[in-house]
């Protein structure tokens, strides 16, 4: 069952993504040029995401079983350290770059042409690599 819904969601957000023209990379970077042609329906889009998560996050935090009845996770720590910074970054700049992030790049796979298999590749080679680039990372100097 757990799938199932899995299935759905994920489909929602696709169908979303779609809708909102969010797989379109030129709409995604109309929003960071904000000293040009600027386009601000992604404000809309976040807003879209944002609001119905937060009423979520507020039901969800007084649950101590999901609908499934699994038990919730417990809360991420709320402090922001060196790997969540240097990720976000990171991801911000290939974001930026490409204008896609990883949901809309899948889910313009289907229209995207070569250019879309070459994101996903690169985005799955960083993925696979990563895990390795930080274990030397953080033997090469300690998170404080």
């Amino acid at each position: 069952m757990r799938n199932v819904f899995a299935f759905l969601a994920g489909g929602l957000f696709g169908a979303g993504l779609f809708v909102s023209g969010m797989t379109d990379t030129r709409k995604v970077q109309g929003w960071l040029d904000i000293f040009g042609d600027w386009d601000p329906t992604l404000a809309f889009v976040m807003g879209g995401a944002i609001l119905p998560m937060a009423i979520a996050w507020r039901v969800a935090a007084k649950r101590r079983f999901g609908l499934m009845g699994e038990a919730m996770p417990p809360p991420p720590d709320p402090r922001l350290g060196r790997n969540v910074v240097v990720g976000s970054v990171l991801f911000g700049m290939g974001w930026g770059l490409v204008g896609l992030c990883p949901g809309p790049a899948v889910a313009s796979l289907s229209y995207g042409g070569t250019s879309g298999l070459v994101f996903l590749g690169a985005m799955l080679a960083g993925m696979a690599l990563m895990p390795g680039l930080r274990g030397w990372l953080d033997r090469a100097a300690p998170a404080q």
